[in-house]
């Protein structure tokens, strides 16, 4: 992956993310009380994950899918049960706007964000694949967006 392409999909991910901020709410379900716990709890875990994940990379973070030449490979703390915990935060986050706006474009933009982040994913597994000889066994080991359950 380039870093062109890479940019381009962040700036996917952002313009994703700010539209399902923007979209006007719908009606596919009730956006009353429960809607608006759901939809509060998701947003705030979702930072709250995304934020621990950040810290816990330190200088190793990077907005891009390619990881950094001086950077270390991160299998410690919440990166102990997911391998890519931001985006786990992101799409978390992404789910609770999803809930309070209630409409079709929501979902679509709501499928779209997780297509971009798989997409991200799939380049940045294989890039960490080479970099770091353990990561295969990390990966077969940790969930990718959310922890593997019976393990």
């Amino acid at each position: 992956m380039t870093p062109s392409t890479g940019w381009a999909l962040v700036g996917m991910q952002f313009g994703l993310l700010a539209g399902l901020v923007v979209l006007p709410y719908g009606g596919l379900w009730p956006r009353g009380g429960v809607a608006l716990v759901f939809a509060v709890t998701f947003v705030g875990v979702g930072i709250f994950v995304a934020v621990v994940a950040g810290l816990r990379l330190g200088r190793t973070l990077t907005p891009l899918p390619i990881p950094k030449d001086d950077g270390a490979l991160a299998t410690g703390g919440i990166y102990r049960f997911v391998r890519h915990p931001i985006y786990s935060g992101v799409l978390l986050a992404a789910l609770g706007a999803l809930v309070w706006g209630a409409s079709l474009p929501h979902v679509v933009g709501f499928v779209a964000l997780w297509g971009v982040l798989l997409t991200k994913v799939m380049s940045e597994e294989k890039m960490l694949g080479e970099k770091y000889p353990g990561y295969s066994a990390y990966a077969q080991a940790t969930g990718r967006f959310f922890p593997r359950l019976g393990r």
